[in-house]
């Protein structure tokens, strides 16, 4: 998604140079920069500076390693006891309530789904 960490800084360096490509190899979800930059933005937020989009963009679907809501389920099931609150922070918004009231119907724990946060420099 290119929120935080290392990327953010290897994305200032290269998307200005035309002889760089960028390779997303995974979903990029919708508000992001990843996704962004996957939709052709010309120009991007990084560093509170405008940083041109020149290197080439590449995508390469089918490669996410997250898993899907029964994976996510049984993973769930296995816990040694019912958490006080499940806190779903990352996902799409509808797919994150779908996941939310599943947890609840059928685990009866206690969920609540995060709001987004805007970067500081989107």
């Amino acid at each position: 998604m290119c929120e935080a960490g290392r990327i953010r800084h290897h994305l200032r360096h290269n998307l200005p140079r035309r002889e760089c490509g960028v390779l997303f190899t995974g979903f990029q979800a919708a508000g992001t920069l990843g996704r962004r930059i996957v939709d052709g933005a010309r120009v991007v937020r990084l560093f509170n500076e405008s940083v041109p989009v020149r290197a080439s963009v590449h995508t390469l679907g089918g490669l996410s390693a997250h898993a899907g809501q029964d994976a996510l389920m049984g993973w769930l099931a296995g816990a040694a006891r019912k958490p006080k609150m499940t806190y779903l922070v990352h996902g799409e918004p509808e797919a994150s309530h779908a996941l939310s009231a599943r947890i609840a119907r059928e685990l009866k724990w206690p969920t609540t789904v995060a709001a987004p946060v805007t970067p500081y420099d989107a």
